[in-house]
């Protein structure tokens, strides 16, 4: 089928009142391409005609569309991911948040999001984005060891990122996140404890921290392939993840989700969002929807992308319809991660028993009602989730 029959396709969505709402805008744009990353991204050299100012005219036709279909409810949160949403620079970013305002009505208390990575920013970017209205920064920082940046293929200095954290601070930022990786192939215990004790230092209020995936496809890839990297060890990640969540902890900052730790108020409404079912737009290349029980996404390329929209097409490149089982499957999944844990009564009797089994081998603890992650448990969650579901 061709996007313009799957679009033709595609369900009413009508977005449920009692969920959030969110908006997702996905920036394809990088200078380079991370060895470990296999987002939806382009260099220049990969995008043919589609420059930032026609890619933004061309979302701004689907926000349109967007608004039209779904009879444009309050948006909760917004959030601009990447890609490299920073090379848009100021302005553009504003417009973008002014296109959002012409088609939706934000929630009085919205939050809006962009990532960023910290060698495409300075003082006055972080000025103009937070006059717009932007209220959070996401930086990427992964590490302060050169090494680890080396191998990572980073192009910013180690200092860098905590100096664009402090100038989003400087700008009246209250939410700046900081994002680590860890178990890149030479990276050392001291290596992460740096780099956790300096996005410390900075006083931002969220750190996100990621195993490092080897993705099929990518440079890094090829390197472990090749035996020049070795593949990441399951007990290290495993013993790195237990070093930053204690730095973290011992710092103030609580887990709320496997992978994310706060201050108070510090956690992120836009992907809590996610994890709790709620509902959001994809907008932009590559981009995923999910309204009621559809789930979408849209074509990848931008130059296909702007021409779709040219026509006034809405850039489906297909789409799903979850099943009662499935839609459960992704429930349990889901806020399984979160700290608050999983209710015992969105469980059926064969998974009350399959749960209360994994509480007794240590992996899940009870909270009331719930059934929450123990520390050893985060290590295993997905495992955890599906031995819950048999």
């Amino acid at each position: 089928m061709t996007p313009r029959e799957v679009a033709a396709d595609l369900p009413a969505l009508q977005p449920r009142p009692d969920q959030p709402f969110g908006l997702y805008v996905h920036v394809p744009f990088c200078v380079t391409r991370c060895g470990y990353c296999d987002f939806n991204t382009y260099t220049p050299a990969e995008l043919g005609g589609v420059n930032p100012d026609a890619w933004l005219l061309a979302l701004r036709t689907e926000l349109g569309l967007a608004a039209a279909r779904l009879h444009a409810p309050t948006v909760d949160t917004v959030f601009v991911g990447g890609g490299t949403p920073s090379l848009l620079g100021g302005e553009r970013l504003a417009t973008l948040l002014d296109m959002v305002r012409e088609y939706f009505v934000l929630a009085p208390d919205v939050e809006i999001t962009t990532e960023a990575n910290p060698e495409s920013t300075w003082p006055e970017f972080f000025d103009a984005i937070r006059a717009a209205g932007y209220t959070r920064v996401s930086l990427g920082m992964q590490s302060v060891a050169p090494n680890v940046l080396a191998t990572l293929d980073r192009v910013h200095s180690p200092g860098r990122s905590a100096a664009a954290a402090a100038e989003a601070m400087a700008a009246g930022f209250e939410h700046v996140s900081l994002d680590l990786i860890y178990g890149t192939p030479g990276e050392s215990d001291e290596d992460l404890l740096c780099s956790v004790d300096a996005a410390l230092e900075t006083g931002v209020d969220h750190v996100s921290a990621y195993a490092l995936v080897v993705e099929e496809g990518t440079a890094l890839a090829r390197r472990v392939g090749r035996g020049e990297l070795a593949a990441p060890d399951d007990d290290v990640l495993a013993h790195r993840y237990e070093l930053v969540d204690a730095r973290l902890s011992a710092a103030g900052m609580s887990w709320y989700e496997v992978s994310n730790w706060s201050r108070p108020g510090g956690e992120c409404r836009h992907n809590l969002g996610y994890w709790a079912g709620g509902q959001w737009w994809g907008a932009g290349p590559g981009a995923h929807g999910f309204v009621d029980a559809t789930r979408w996404w849209n074509v990848k390329h931008p130059n296909a992308y702007a021409q779709l929209l040219a026509d006034a097409a809405l850039p489906v490149a297909g789409f799903e319809q979850l099943g009662a089982d499935a839609l459960h499957a992704e429930d349990v999944l889901l806020t399984m991660r979160l700290r608050q844990g999983l209710p015992m009564s969105r469980l059926d009797a064969a998974e009350r028993e399959r749960a209360e089994a994994v509480v007794s081998d240590g992996l899940l603890t009870f909270d009331g009602d719930r059934v929450v992650l123990t520390g050893h448990g985060r290590l295993l969650a997905d495992a955890v989730v599906r031995t819950v579901l048999g």
